[in-house]
């Protein structure tokens, strides 16, 4: 990747939510559509100031000025979205039938992973990001943009998309980088001047991440996802293209990717998936059955064999795709 150019394209493609003609009318919904439409909104308003603050992490952490630059700009396109998001959520309230809050389980978990990405290594931090943008962007995004079908919707979507695909770009760069020796050597060292008491805040944080995540993932992209994409095509896609690039490496060098493996493949084994499944879908966040496997031999042998500029291509071209 050139990251010259990426930051050009950062610098170009920025606007404002300002820009959107917000004097439009929004079509007529059914009560129920309006409700859960507007829920969704507020609640996408919640996901991207978590994304905002995972990329702020990054840029804190990196040493490339170049990419400090990216991931700062990173961090204002999400706040923008955040904001874009928050005022759909008002264009499309127009009966005000209820007074609309983020979920819960949002609010329950975001405080412990924006404490959990302080303590945690890179290669967590980027794992989560990657996922949670293939499915906002692959699946989320486009199925209430669909759902809606409304001008005012696909305006802003359109511009979100368009700052989420240099997102997903970045993302497929670093988990390269993360996956490599020279990230496994610098953060081995790393990891043997860590104090005893910021292990054991890394590992509560973690922790909580764990237990507060499932019922944030299941109330906010999976019941979500049953309403504006009632058949999953989309959903499975974007866990599909998480589950190749996590298997991509034939031996993981991070524990963390490791535990994602362990995990999974105790979802997909004859024995343990029956007994345990439920279990270890509730640690991976999804559930049993976004970890059942859902790649074939030949889609992972091909995997292996691009680089991962070309597994990014593929994703962002699956954006377009029925």
């Amino acid at each position: 990747m050139d990251l010259a150019r990426m930051l050009d394209n950062c610098h170009r493609d920025q606007w404002s939510v300002g820009d959107l003609d917000w004097s439009r009318k929004p079509r007529s919904m059914p009560r129920e559509d309006e409700i859960a439409i507007v829920q969704l909104f507020t609640d996408m308003s919640g996901i991207e100031r978590l994304a905002g603050a995972l990329f702020r992490e990054q840029e804190r952490r990196v040493e490339d000025p170049t990419l400090k630059a990216i991931f700062a700009s990173f961090v204002k396109d999400e706040v923008r979205h955040s904001h874009a998001a928050q005022m759909l959520a008002d264009f499309y309230d127009v009966h005000h039938y209820k007074e609309y809050r983020q979920s819960p389980s949002l609010t329950a978990f975001a405080p412990h992973f924006v404490d959990a990405i302080q303590y945690l290594s890179d290669d967590v931090a980027n794992a989560y990001i990657i996922t949670g943008e293939l499915i906002l962007d692959i699946a989320l995004l486009r199925s209430i943009n669909d759902f809606v079908q409304d001008e005012m919707s696909s305006a802003a979507m359109r511009l979100i998309n368009r700052d989420e695909s240099r997102h997903i770009a970045i993302d497929y760069y670093m988990a390269e980088y993360y996956g490599s020796e020279e990230y496994e050597q610098k953060v081995a060292a790393q990891e043997q001047r860590m104090s005893p008491a910021r292990i054991a805040r890394g590992t509560r944080a973690f922790v909580n991440v764990l237990y507060h995540g499932s019922p944030f993932i299941r109330d906010v992209f999976l019941d979500p996802m049953a309403l504006v994409d009632p058949r999953g095509v989309r959903l499975r896609e974007a866990f599909k293209r998480a589950q190749i690039l996590g298997r991509k490496e034939v031996n993981a060098r991070r524990p963390f990717a490791k535990f994602q493996r362990f995990l999974q493949d105790g979802v997909n084994h004859p024995i343990t998936g029956p007994i345990l499944g439920n279990l270890f879908g509730r640690l991976a966040g999804p559930g049993k059955d976004m970890l059942k496997r859902m790649y074939d031999d030949e889609e992972l042998a091909r995997a292996r064999r691009m680089t991962y500029d070309e597994l990014a291509q593929e994703a962002l071209a699956q954006k377009e795709a029925n």
